[in-house]
């Protein structure tokens, strides 16, 4: 008989690994990475498959997403403001370029 996991061991948060963000437990995969594919439409076994071809249990994936709806609006807006500082920095980028 195998011993039964504990679902809230499967996602951590290490101050000091990517920005204090929720993660996969052991990896360096964030929930709202996994948020991001799966609202892109990919299923979770798609993303444990094609994305990370096979390195990451399917447990891992569906505790991500689950975890993702349980706190929708933390990390909605998580994702947001990724999307805000990859834009203004892709602005500052092209404004130096141009001035270069």
């Amino acid at each position: 008989m195998t011993t039964p996991v504990d679902i809230g061991t499967l996602i951590e948060r290490d101050p000091s690994s990517k920005g204090g963000r929720e993660r996969l437990a052991g990896t360096s995969v964030t929930v709202s990475r996994i948020a991001i594919l799966s609202q892109e439409g990919l299923t979770a076994d798609q993303i444990a498959t094609d994305v990370f071809e096979g390195r990451l249990p399917l447990s891992l994936i569906h505790a991500a997403l689950a975890h993702y709806h349980a706190n929708r609006e933390a990390i909605e807006a998580e994702i947001s403001n990724d999307e805000m500082d990859r834009d203004r920095a892709w602005a500052e980028s092209k404004a130096k370029r141009r001035s270069a």
